[in-house]
């Protein structure tokens, strides 16, 4: 069978710009170091990247809802902590001022610096947090926890709710706390009185010498330091929490992290190696077309 010479000369320009083609690919993934260029190119390969991309860029919003829930309740421990020592404070000031030894001058003193304790622990309640929202205030963030109304009595004027924010795959926690959860209410005669309330009360029977109020008052500050207490180990459970959660997310940001490096990333060594196969491909490609391209026919029947 006779073979004639356009008929190499195709095949040979075919081949090296097949081999052309390859090498420039080659080349373009070694730059870019990754295996898939085009999702064209492996359409079940660049699915797997995208999914696995996806699903790290997840992991990544939920280590900064941890972030975000770390900083508050930081906030949160630090001024609970401030308002149970106001709290121990206040107490020894009452158990001195209930000694049947304290005259009215001194009395009255130690009242006025319960007053000044008392509106520590109304800044406390009212703190913020680095952005500017109420830290007790519920989910009321732009309005204050506590006010005082025109007749000195103090109220909760945020609200019960909890905003929950995801910090997993299927797990949420709390971002902020009701003042009343940790600015607690005491009971007198079944009916519920206010944090600052009791604590008003108490200094009014320190400067009034009223041993009863102070006597009744010393059991509620107990109670109002409980109910401080309380909130200070909840807070420290929740940052337990956030600090096993943010375990959990590095340890599957890691572990995701591996499997898209498998599908995505280019293998160097063998990269380099191929496409030094593929340039001395061309080479004889290049070197076998240009003799073809020389031939005639007659020098091919010869």
């Amino acid at each position: 069978m006779q073979i004639s010479t356009s008929y190499l000369f195709d095949r040979a320009s075919k081949q090296m710009v097949s081999i052309q083609n390859d090498l420039a690919k080659s080349q373009q993934e070694i730059a870019a170091q990754k295996q898939v260029l085009n999702p064209s190119d492996a359409p079940n390969q660049a699915a797997s990247i995208t999914r696995l991309k996806s699903v790290i860029a997840r992991q990544d919003t939920y280590t900064k809802a941890l972030s975000q829930v770390q900083g508050r309740l930081d906030s949160e421990s630090a001024n609970l902590s401030n308002a149970s020592e106001v709290l121990v404070r206040i107490k020894e000031l009452a158990i001195q001022a209930n000694n049947a030894s304290q005259g009215e001058v001194s009395r009255r003193a130690i009242a006025t610096e319960m007053k000044g304790l008392r509106d520590q622990l109304l800044s406390v309640a009212n703190s913020t947090d680095a952005g500017g929202n109420f830290i007790f205030s519920g989910s009321k963030v732009n309005t204050q926890a506590f006010t005082e109304n025109d007749r000195g009595v103090v109220e909760y004027t945020g609200d019960q709710t909890r905003m929950n924010v995801a910090v997993g795959e299927q797990r949420t926690l709390p971002l902020n706390r009701p003042g009343t959860n940790a600015f607690v209410r005491v009971v007198r005669n079944g009916e519920g009185v206010g944090f600052f309330t009791a604590i008003d009360d108490l200094i009014k029977g320190v400067n009034d010498g009223n041993r009863s109020l102070m006597q009744r008052g010393l059991t509620e500050v107990d109670t109002l330091h409980g109910g401080v207490v309380v909130a200070q180990a909840d807070v420290g459970t929740d940052m337990k929490v956030v600090e096993q959660q943010g375990a959990v997310v590095e340890d599957t940001k890691l572990s995701l992290s591996v499997a898209l490096s498998q599908v995505e990333d280019l293998d160097m060594t063998t990269a380099v190696t191929n496409m030094q196969k593929l340039m001395l491909s061309l080479e004889a490609a290049q070197s076998t077309f240009a003799k073809t391209s020389q031939m005639s026919l007659f020098k091919y029947l010869g």
